[in-house]
């Protein structure tokens, strides 16, 4: 029996004792310094962003103007109301002369509407009908159902299921609306994002 220092040769010329273990731990050191001198990339998680700067409120005829080309959506939020309800006394309960309650008193209910948030009619700038393919609506859903908004199968068409899931991914972002914007777009990684040349 060998010692753990030694090596032996197989006839075949086979190394197998600590020349291949230093052969192998050669080669991890190796790998690992490899591994520390290559260029890290950066991978960035899903964008998202506050969408709400991009909403333009606007009290008349719209779209509002901007670049030739430009496609616009148009959307009313509705306004945001608060039912408060308070118990008004009517009449005093009255008591005997030994304290004990001959009539109770008696209340009545006093509701009351408030507005929290008006009616607001907004535009934003959206994808033009043209881009909005079956191909691109499921690139939409798929997009949707990575970050776990959308649940039903990828259809290519913008149906209920597809709305709603757009309209709580914008709301999370700031913009409550289902109908979609190029700022969503582009952050679901749906629409590119135009280079400005220096």
């Amino acid at each position: 029996m060998l010692g753990p220092a030694t090596a032996r040769v197989e006839p075949g010329g086979q190394d197998t004792g600590s020349g291949m273990m230093t052969r192998l731990w050669t080669s991890i050191a190796g790998a690992a310094c490899l591994l520390a001198c290559a260029p890290q990339i950066a991978v960035d998680a899903p964008q998202t962003g506050n969408l709400s700067g991009e909403a333009i409120q606007m009290s008349g005829e719209g779209p509002p103007p901007g670049p030739d080309g430009t496609c616009w959506a148009h959307d009313l939020i509705p306004a945001v109301y608060e039912t408060t309800t308070e118990q008004s006394l009517v009449t005093s309960e009255r008591r005997d002369a030994a304290g004990n309650v001959v009539s109770p008193a008696s209340y009545r209910s006093v509701s009351r509407l408030r507005i929290l948030q008006d009616r607001r009619d907004i535009w934003f700038t959206a994808p033009c009908p043209e881009q909005v393919t079956p191909g691109f609506l499921a690139t939409l859903q798929r997009a949707l159902k990575a970050r776990g908004y959308y649940k039903d199968d990828l259809t290519g068409v913008m149906d209920d299921a597809t709305a709603e899931a757009l309209r709580k991914y914008q709301a999370h972002n700031g913009l409550d609306s289902p109908l979609l914007s190029r700022a969503a777009a582009q952050q679901l990684g749906v629409l590119t994002t135009a280079l400005i040349a220096e």
